[in-house]
């Protein structure tokens, strides 16, 4: 077999010869033929995509002698010349080693002197991010306007480190990685071209190790074609490059399936033994979740999206139904994000091995139904949050009525407390309580359903009374909580008479449903009241009433409007903390729908010493003075006193 340099003898010379960047060939061809050649050029994109093999063709076709053609002939002296890389118009630079502002003075001599024996003189500057910043700067002028007959293509890796001043100055062509089919079809011309027998899953392993580069994979294939086999076999190759097969991913995947921690143990131990690349592993893992997610959801249909054989179709299509859909997607989404984590890990076996037995286990782990949501069964749509249970409440336990496990969905939580009041149901009954108040007829301080305190049965604690725990739901915002249950003795509040002791426990946590009550309408309070209101609470809240008694207070319809009589006590007001407690004082005392504002009422904002400047400039008596006596402004300020 032939071991010798694929790369330098299989290199392109025509635009039609270049694997991929079909966009980027057709319009440089169509410039070269109809002569519209720009002062710069920029070729940008990853390594061993053809941004140097397409410029000196590029070169060939405007210095052929049958130029302007879309084509170099490579039989002309000129062609033949650059494809050997002595012409003498012609120049190829690298980046790397002449960088310098000298560098760049002697190319801006260079470039002066007309072509020898081309039509066009061309630099090809390659790894041109590595020029200093001085070096670009000196060719600026240079690029945007260069002499008759001259250009420059320049070759880069890292666009991202040019100047935007030179980027302007050129057509930027951004070079595309290969696909994983177009590298195949490439290296399947070699083959052909140097009548090599092989196997097609060989050629699918050095594409998908290539990356997308065709250098790249041709520098595999000559390592592949150096062990001398008469065939190439896609077992040797995975042996040489260190990669797994596909037995090893169904073994992986039967021990996944089987739960069996051991088993999925040792598979990763063959893996380690065999010195595998461990990237390559995780990238091929993803590439099997992908697989099994789309033949689990779409079936046979996904088959050419997938490019398997006959025989890897059937294998992973059974594999696919045995799983959960929702059991596919979560380890696909953890092998995805888990192959930073491990590659940069201190201990990259350990982490890979973790994130296994985290994909064996995530049944066990992740309740994956509850996740989903309640099914088409359940009366959901699939998407969802299971009911959030009360705790203290379950199987075994009875609530306060006897009625067993008690549910308790989400309430959703709105902005707007009036309209939320507004469609709150009526309150009901508590659960477990006498209708007529907290206790029974016999005894009204008894809750139902316990015996009396003084009872043998309750001393010996063979019927503890059922107590239902609930745990309250987050503060909501001070403005939210109905006035109808305000602090107190229970005797003060605008609640039933009934409401009191055991009973004003419950009613905690039934007032979020009732609306308020009239006698906290705004209209039956005033600003008085409100000062006497704050001076009772007087620093309890974070206010105190001296800090009022400054101000002046209006109570509209839906805002209380509070006018501060200075700057500094109008800053202290509006504090966030102050604020906030002064907003929860007035909503507790007029009504959750009155809103609180400060204002600094009419006192005077002081101008800045730039405003006065620009009154006194447009002043008619300051102009007077100052076109009479030929005077200057020199600066405006504030007068002290």
């Amino acid at each position: 077999m032939s071991t010798s340099n694929l790369t330098a003898k299989y290199r392109p010379q025509t635009f039609a010869e270049v694997a991929g960047q079909e966009a980027i060939k057709a319009i440089l061809s169509r410039a070269a033929q109809q002569d519209r050649i720009a002062p710069a050029y920029l070729f940008s994109g990853t390594r061993g995509v053809g941004k140097t093999t397409i410029a000196r063709i590029f070169a060939k076709a405007l210095n052929c002698v049958d130029s302007p053609t879309a084509e170099p002939c490579n039989q002309c002296s000129n062609c033949r010349q650059i494809t050997a890389g002595v012409a003498v118009d012609v120049i190829e630079i690298d980046g790397a080693s002449n960088r310098g502002i000298d560098d760049a003075r002697r190319l801006k001599e260079d470039i002066g002197y007309a072509p020898v024996e081309c039509r066009y003189k061309v630099f090809i500057i390659d790894e041109a991010h590595m020029l200093t910043k001085e070096a670009f700067n000196a060719l600026l002028k240079t690029l945007e306007e260069p002499p008759p007959r001259a250009t420059f293509i320049m070759a880069t890796t890292e666009p991202h480190k040019f100047p935007a001043t030179i980027v302007s100055r050129c057509q930027h062509y951004t070079f595309k990685m290969l696909s994983q089919q177009g590298l195949v079809d490439h290296l399947e011309k070699l083959m052909n071209a140097e009548a090599l027998q092989y196997e097609p899953g060989a050629l699918q392993i050095i594409a998908k190790r290539g990356a997308g580069s065709v250098r790249d994979s041709m520098s595999l294939l000559g390592q592949a074609l150096a062990m001398g086999e008469e065939v190439l076999r896609e077992e040797s190759v995975r042996g040489f490059l260190g990669l797994a097969g596909q037995d090893v991913f169904l073994r992986l995947m039967e021990a996944m399936y089987s739960r069996d921690l051991v088993a999925v143990g040792l598979v990763l131990r063959q893996v380690l033994d065999q010195g595998l690349d461990l990237g390559f592993f995780l990238r091929e893992l993803t590439t099997c979740w992908r697989n099994m997610f789309l033949l689990r959801q779409a079936g046979p249909e996904a088959l050419p999206l997938l490019g398997l054989s006959d025989d890897e179709s059937r294998a992973w299509m059974d594999w696919a139904v045995k799983f959960a859909p929702a059991h596919i997607h979560a380890c696909w989404q953890m092998t995805l994000d888990g192959q930073r984590k491990v590659m940069t890990s201190l201990e990259p076996a350990l982490a890979l091995e973790l994130l296994l037995l985290n994909q064996t286990c995530l049944p066990d782990l992740i309740d994956l139904q509850a996740m989903a949501g309640p099914g088409p069964k359940d009366g959901g749509s699939g998407q969802g949050t299971p009911p959030r249970r009360v705790p203290g409440s379950g199987p075994g336990h009875a609530g306060p009525s006897g009625q067993g496990q008690r549910f308790e969905p989400p309430r959703p939580v709105s902005s707007a407390p009036s309209q939320q009041a507004a469609q709150r149901p009526a309150p009901s009954a508590p659960q477990g309580r006498a209708p007529g108040g907290a206790g029974t007829a016999s005894d009204p301080e008894t809750p139902a359903g316990e015996p009396p305190a003084d009872s043998q049965e309750y001393r010996s604690g063979a019927a503890m009374p059922q107590v239902e725990t609930r745990v309250p739901a987050p503060a909501a915002p001070q403005e939210q909580i109905p006035p109808s249950y305000d602090q107190g003795p229970p005797e003060d509040r605008d609640c039933p008479p009934e409401m009191t002791d055991q009973a004003t426990d419950h009613a905690q946590w039934e007032a979020p449903l009732q609306p308020p009550a009239p006698s906290r309408q705004a209209g039956r309070r005033d600003w008085s009241g409100f000062l006497d209101f704050v001076a009772e609470r007087n620093g309890q809240a974070g206010v105190r009433v001296a800090m009022l008694r400054l101000t002046e207070g209006h109570l509209g319809k839906s805002e209380l409007v509070i006018r501060c009589k200075s700057r500094m006590h109008c800053s202290q007001l509006t504090d966030n903390a102050t604020f906030s407690s002064l907003a929860a004082l007035a909503g507790e005392y007029f009504g959750p729908e009155v809103e609180l504002r400060v204002e600094t009422g009419d006192i005077a904002v002081p101008k800045t010493d730039r405003q006065l400047q620009e009154e006194a400039e447009r002043h008619p008596g300051v102009l007077k003075v100052m076109e009479a006596f030929s005077a200057q402004m020199l600066s405006v300020s504030h007068r002290r006193q």
